[in-house]
């Protein structure tokens, strides 16, 4: 991840409303586009720095630690 520019990671969104959590990582690190997923949803493995997957379960929280990838 060392490639990518800006923050990278935010631990501190686990356990907080997805919607929420897309708008503060979008807002930290202009340069990703953070896109919810729903807890069992298959998404695409390739590597980017502009992407941030915001994993949440069924009601809408963050249960992983949304990285770029």
């Amino acid at each position: 991840m060392s490639e990518c520019q800006g923050k990278s990671s935010w631990p501190e969104l686990v356990g907080v409303e997805g919607t929420v959590a897309e708008a503060t990582i979008e807002r930290e690190n202009s340069l990703v586009d953070a896109i919810i997923v729903v807890e069992g949803t298959i998404v695409t493995t390739d590597f980017r720095c502009d992407r941030v997957w915001v994993w949440v379960n069924k009601k809408g929280i963050v249960y992983q630690v949304p990285t770029i990838g």
